[in-house]
């Protein structure tokens, strides 16, 4: 080991301690892997309730980074010559179906694995926790409204990867759990994970955190995951930071690992890190998607990775291929995202040569918006509803209203000033879940105003 690689194995606990104290994140866990060993720490309790410590071993959910894990078993697949990306999904599901017939027929595989399928993708609904519920849950999006043309666009879409889970079901003959566990979990010889809550109780499994009120104490979420129908995009995979970067080193390693088993070709390892589409302005997500992976265009990169949240659990995944260096940070609650930026910026600069770039902040004079009209209006979608004002000023007032899941999961309403940061990206002016939260308002509605606001999902104006 290097003498950077021993000095990051020194200062982590207690940097990852003193932040998770700092920004009230009851328990966390961190690994990094550089020169092909791990490096890792663990502070806090599993839970407020029964104050059992976190250890380098407990399970944290994963949430999204889920997705890389079914993009690899898509990818797998086409190893195999069993699936064609730029197939249509009819071709492996004839029965899939959204609101817009055309839309139904043409998108493909691909354009799922990229988010770029065109339908609204925050759609939770709960058929179970039997080994049916990714099947049942495709015959409840049949009315999901297409919100533009397939492949038009980057909006992210857990619904999509749920379809795409559906897939690996049909083609593997067996559920998506079991189907992780086997073609994943085993062969890269993962201990610390589970697929669900009946396997996480064998464990020691964090429970997430939420805040009753903004700025309250974080106190233990009333429920554990989300509902079991959406695996595939995220809501029940859980496990140890080690496992999590044994993930990402197996595709460090061209698809091998580290036993030399072969998980993944090397040539789907490195499809899966090309740029598909890019994404608006954020400065939330990546510059660009892959099949599955973020992709950053930071000083010393590129980056690949991937975020995760579930009911108050938040992961954090970043990958650099040129350094064969990862970190991955699980938590619990609290406000993670400075515990995340720090930890993670310090390993990725000492051990990969990477500058995490700065979150956006809003300009001391923001430029002034001489016409609100092309902003104000509500966006809406199933999980949320958004409206833009602007006041006697001119200033512009952006209000979140949570629906659906995200208001049953206790996430409040938000009303925050919002300034240009560039052209049509703007910026809260103070902090927004410890962010200054962006919004892209992209595409025109044929009278001059924008048609969606973006925030990664690109939520339509519904004022016309």
């Amino acid at each position: 080991m290097s003498s950077t690689f021993n000095d990051v194995r020194g200062w982590l606990p207690r940097r990852v301690a003193d932040l998770a104290a700092e920004h009230k994140v009851p328990g966390a866990t961190v690994a990094v892997l550089a020169e092909g060993g791990i490096a890792e720490a663990a502070t806090g309790v599993i839970s407020t309730n029964t104050g059992v410590d976190v250890t380098a071993d407990t399970l944290f959910q994963i949430g999204s980074i889920t997705k890389l894990w079914t993009a690899t078993l898509v990818m797998q697949l086409a190893d195999e010559g069993q699936l064609e990306l730029d197939a249509p999904v009819r071709t492996y599901l004839p029965g899939f179906r959204v609101a817009d017939e055309d839309a139904s027929a043409r998108i493909t595989v691909r354009q799922l694995t990229c988010h770029t399928s065109g339908f609204e993708g925050d759609i939770f609904t709960d058929t179970g926790r039997g080994d049916d519920a990714v099947e049942k849950y495709l015959g409840t999006i049949t009315e999901v409204p297409q919100l533009f043309p397939p492949g038009e666009r980057f909006s992210y879409n857990n619904a999509g990867y749920v379809v795409l889970g559906r897939i690996v079901e049909v083609l593997r003959g067996k559920p998506y759990g079991t189907a992780l566990r086997e073609h994943l979990a085993a062969p890269l010889g993962l201990e610390h994970l589970a697929t669900d809550a009946y396997e996480a109780i064998l464990h020691r499994a964090a429970v997430g955190h939420v805040s009753p009120e903004p700025d309250a104490d974080p106190v233990p979420a009333p429920v554990w995951s989300l509902a079991a129908s959406n695996a595939p995009a995220g809501s029940m995979l859980s496990m140890s930071a080690a496992d999590l970067v044994r993930f990402a080193w197996m595709h460090l390693a061209g698809g091998t690992a580290a036993d030399g088993t072969a998980v993944l070709s090397g040539a789907s390892v490195q499809a899966m890190r090309e740029r598909q589409v890019e994404l608006p302005h954020l400065g939330i997500m990546g510059d660009a998607w892959g099949i599955g992976w973020e992709i950053f265009d930071w000083p010393g990169g590129p980056v690949i990775g991937h975020d995760g949240g579930t009911i108050g659990q938040a992961a954090f995944l970043r990958v650099v291929p040129g350094a064969d260096v990862a970190v991955a940070v699980l938590t619990n609650g609290g406000d993670p995202m400075p515990l995340f930026e720090s930890v993670a910026g310090d390993v990725l600069r000492e051990l990969a040569g990477v500058s995490v770039p700065a979150a956006s902040e809003p300009p001391e004079r923001p430029e002034p918006v001489t016409d609100p009209s092309r902003y104000v209006g509500r966006y809406a979608a199933d999980v949320i509803l958004y409206e833009v004002e602007a006041d006697s000023d001119g200033r512009l007032w952006q209000t979140m209203k949570p629906q659906g899941v995200l208001a049953e999961a206790g996430q409040h309403e938000q009303r925050f000033e919002i300034v240009r940061l560039r052209e049509d990206t703007f910026v809260s002016r103070e902090r927004v879940h410890g962010i200054h939260m962006p919004a892209a308002f992209v595409g025109d509605d044929g009278a001059g105003r924008a048609r969606f606001l973006h925030q990664g999902r690109a939520v339509p104006r519904v004022d016309r």
